[in-house]
C-alpha cells in the first residue's frame, strides 16, 4: 500500500506534509517504473480499478496518476475506452530518435570538453559494468547501467536546459528501448559502440565523440 499523505496539524505535521509527494505523484511514479521496465507493455489496457486495489488506494489519485503520465507522453487515455500504455508507431520513432540523437551527441561533446580525471574513472567504471554485463547476457541490468552512463554524461555536460529537453524526450524513447537490446547480437553492438565512445571521450576528441553518439542513439532505436 502506498502510504497516504498526512493531515496537516501541528508545525511538524505540516513540515512533513510539505516534503512528502503527493499521493497521486506517488503512484505516477510506480506506475512510470513499471512502464519502463515493460511490465506495463506498450499497447496495453490500465485497468484502474485493480491497480488502485493493489495500491490500497482510491481511484481518484490513480486517476490523477494517470493524467501526469498522458501528459508526459507515457500512457494515452481514450474517450469512453480507457487508458492505454503508448505504443510508438514507426512514424514516432523515426522522429523521436533523431531528436534524442541530436540532444545527446551534444551532450557527449560538451562532457568530453568539460571532463576531470574523476569523471573519467567514473564513466571507464561504469563502461567496466556494461562489460561484465553483457557477457552475462543480463539485458535489463545492461540497459540500466546504459541509462546511468548517459545521466553521468549529463551531468559532466552540466547544461541544465539540454539536460531537461533529453529528459523529456527520454521518456518516450524508453517505451522502445529496452527491447532493442533483446534482437540478436543488438547488445554486443551496442557494447562496442559504447566502447567506441568512451574511447574517444578518453583521448578527449569532442567532435569524435559527438559523432559516435549520434550513430548509437540512432542505432538503438532502429526498427529490427
Amino acid at each position: 500500500m502506498i502510504a497516504k499523505k498526512p493531515v496537516q496539524g501541528t508545525h511538524t505535521a505540516a513540515t512533513t506534509m510539505l516534503d512528502t509527494p503527493a499521493l497521486y505523484a506517488q503512484v505516477a511514479e510506480r506506475l512510470r517504473a513499471r512502464i519502463f521496465a515493460h511490465e506495463l507493455l506498450p499497447g496495453s489496457w490500465i485497468d484502474e480499478q485493480v491497480l488502485a486495489a493493489e495500491y490500497g488506494i482510491s481511484r481518484t489519485p490513480m486517476r490523477e496518476a494517470l493524467k501526469v503520465l498522458a501528459s508526459e507522453g507515457l500512457v494515452t487515455l481514450k474517450p469512453r475506452r480507457g487508458c492505454y500504455v503508448t505504443e510508438l508507431s514507426e512514424q514516432e520513432r523515426s522522429e523521436v530518435f533523431p531528436v534524442m540523437a541530436l540532444l545527446e551527441s551534444r551532450v557527449a561533446e560538451d562532457a568530453t570538453r568539460r571532463a576531470t580525471s574523476a569523471d573519467f574513472s567514473r564513466l571507464s567504471a561504469l563502461h567496466e559494468e556494461l562489460e561484465s554485463f553483457a557477457r552475462a547476457q543480463d539485458i535489463d541490468r545492461f540497459f540500466d547501467t546504459n541509462q546511468k552512463f548517459h545521466v553521468v554524461l549529463q551531468e559532466i555536460a552540466g547544461n541544465q536546459y539540454l539536460a531537461q529537453l533529453i529528459n523529456d524526450t527520454r521518456q518516450v524513447a524508453m517505451l522502445a528501448r529496452r527491447n532493442s537490446l533483446r534482437p540478436a547480437g543488438r547488445l554486443e553492438k551496442s557494447l562496442q559502440e559504447h566502447r567506441e565512445i568512451l574511447q574517444a571521450i578518453l583521448a578527449r576528441n569532442a567532435s569524435l565523440a559527438g559523432q559516435r553518439m549520434h550513430s548509437h542513439i540512432l542505432s538503438g532505436g532502429s526498427i529490427e
